[in-house]
């Protein structure tokens, strides 16, 4: 059974940063991509960040250069790195076990969130 656990969410001032990590079981972790998802209040899941199996990122433009998606295989665990933050980046984060090609594939297996919230 898959089972993804997220981490490191909380409140932090805009401009500051966090990193959230997310560990999973259950799964030859290596062999697939991972994605992190964000949603905030009233809006859609978007995809965030995805890394391939390989370790090639990929970022939506809006954080592009503020966060940094990374994996540890030996350790089961993706990591989003987030610096700069902005108030607009307020949401719960997911992170999904997911196949990449030319565009990130989610398959059906989430974590349960962690909320981060960016206020002064």
């Amino acid at each position: 059974q898959v089972q993804l656990v997220e981490s490191g969410g909380g409140l932090v001032q805009p401009g500051g940063s966090l990193r959230l990590s997310c560990v999973a079981s259950g799964t030859i972790f290596s062999i697939y991509a991972m994605g992190w998802y964000r949603q905030a209040p009233g809006k859609q899941r978007e995809l965030v960040a995805s890394i391939s199996s390989g370790g090639s990122p990929d970022y939506t433009d809006s954080v592009t250069g503020r966060f940094t998606i990374s994996r540890d295989n030996a350790k089961n665990t993706v990591y989003l790195q987030m610096n700069s933050l902005k108030p607009e980046d307020t949401a719960v984060y997911y992170c999904n076990l997911g196949l990449r090609y030319s565009d990130y594939l989610p398959m059906d297996y989430w974590g349960k969130g962690t909320l981060v919230t960016v206020s002064s």
